[in-house]
């Protein structure tokens, strides 16, 4: 059994969703990823750290990786509100209700999440 520490200091071992591999992600150029049975999800990458949030602008329906990510912001490209990719803090309005993120386990060359349904998150 693989034991990854996360940054919230819990163990993940299991219930893993695997999203893409982390060659796919390149700083500045956020990857949709789409699971079945999971909300959509967006994967950056911030110099050696990897991110995972929900999709989805939470002030008007646009997918984050359709906007523009300047280091650890990503901005909606419908009104280009703003928020911080490590927290989901809405950072510029007229965004203010936060994006949902997820704890990252890196391994094997694969980004995953902890299951949304798990109680490891």
């Amino acid at each position: 059994m693989v034991h990854n520490t996360l940054p919230n200091g819990k163990s993940a071992t299991a219930n893993r969703t695997r999203l893409c591999k982390v060659d796919d992600v390149v700083e500045g150029n956020p990857v949709a990823v789409n699971v079945p049975g999971v909300q959509p999800l967006a994967a950056y990458r911030v110099g050696d750290e990897y991110f995972v949030t929900d999709n989805v602008c939470t002030h008007a329906y646009s997918l984050l990786t359709d906007g523009f990510q300047d280091g650890e912001m990503i901005e909606c490209e419908v009104h280009g509100g703003t928020f911080d990719i490590r927290t989901g803090s809405a950072t510029g309005f007229p965004c203010r209700t936060p994006l949902k993120t997820f704890d990252v386990v890196v391994a094997d060359g694969w980004i995953s999440v902890i299951s949304p349904d798990s109680d490891d998150q």
